[in-house]
């Protein structure tokens, strides 16, 4: 009787490690999705059901011993994995992501096109609901006709099904607490709107508040802004941008063009990150009025000038610079 007895514990523990510390799962990725207030046996169920673990008795022991929360989303699974290494992904919340980086400058096309080449929905319906969903930013901006310029830069990750609105939600978040932190608490239309043209300029941060300044004084002076960057985007937003401007851009009849009508376009063209919020912010005191931009000349780096005389000394000079560019 001692003998079965004993070879009885032997058998259970020997079950017990086998359960326990042998890996299992899949030779291919298996997801499992678990909702809010799952109970324990039911995520066990699914987990073994799944072949991610051998018993879902043994799970419930785990849990009841090792104590914790398990963490709702959804989790991938790839390779044969011990009941415990299953046990500590759910504990930790390390649920399956898709990532996307947006970078400083990107307008709405190219975040939806980002979107989806991250596999994270069709870019129609992420550009449908940014022009749906401006309540997220209502206090901000009430007149936004799109959330364009309230999307922040930085690397997201997301989970396979969040929705266009979750999406934007996380980026208007993280455009809020940027705002908050560099100390933005009124006039957010217009800072985040000469930020975009700023962002769009220049890649260089010391001169961002120097091509501020330039905007600054057209403005002041009821001078057309001329930017380019304005330009391309009335372009985009009409369907007919074809990779560069072409005459006929420039005398379209959008309010987005700033060579034929003078002040601010409607809104931001582009998602400007800190440096340019900054600028936009605190530009420079400078006498300039015009500049050839940093993002078109060879030489890395953008040519100000107070007089319209000098402007088109420093167009030569970026012409030069670009055949010498072109004879390397």
């Amino acid at each position: 009787m001692r003998r079965l007895i004993f070879l009885l514990v032997l058998a259970s523990i020997a079950w017990a490690t086998y359960v326990v510390l042998v890996p299992t799962g899949p030779n291919r990725e298996a997801f499992v999705e678990i909702l809010p207030g799952t109970p324990t046996m039911q995520i066990a169920a699914e987990l073994k059901q799944q072949g991610l673990i051998r018993s879902k008795y043994a799970f419930e022991a785990a849990r009841l011993a090792k104590g914790g929360t398990l963490k709702a989303g959804e989790y991938r699974f790839d390779h044969p994995a011990k009941m415990s290494e299953v046990y500590d992904r759910l504990e930790r919340g390390d649920v399956y992501t898709l990532t996307v980086t947006i970078p400083e400058g990107a307008n709405l096309f190219d975040i939806a096109q980002r979107i989806e080449t991250a596999n994270l929905g069709t870019k129609e319906k992420f550009l449908a609901a940014a022009r749906e969903d401006v309540n997220l930013i209502a206090e901000l901006d009430p007149g936004a006709t799109s959330l364009e310029g309230y999307l922040f830069p930085d690397t997201y990750h997301f989970e396979r099904r969040a929705t266009p609105q979750q999406m934007l939600t996380a980026m208007v978040k993280r455009f809020r607490q940027a705002a908050a932190g560099l100390g933005l608490r009124a006039n957010y239309h217009r800072v985040v709107t000469v930020a975009s043209l700023v962002e769009r300029e220049t890649p260089v941060d010391a001169e961002r508040p120097v091509v501020a300044s330039v905007f600054e004084n057209r403005l002041a002076k009821e001078m057309p802004l001329a930017t380019d960057p304005s330009v391309i985007y009335a372009a985009l937003l009409d369907g007919r941008y074809r990779g560069t401007i072409y005459a006929s851009d420039l005398q379209a009849d959008s309010p987005y063009n700033t060579y034929r009508y003078a002040g601010l376009p409607p809104g931001p063209i582009c998602n400007p990150g800190m440096a340019s919020l900054k600028a936009a912010m605190n530009p420079a005191r400078t006498d300039y009025l015009y500049f050839v931009a940093a993002t078109a000349d060879a030489s890395g780096k953008s040519r100000f000038s107070v007089t319209l005389e000098e402007h088109a000394h420093n167009v030569q000079e970026y012409r030069k610079s670009l055949r010498e560019a072109g004879s390397r």
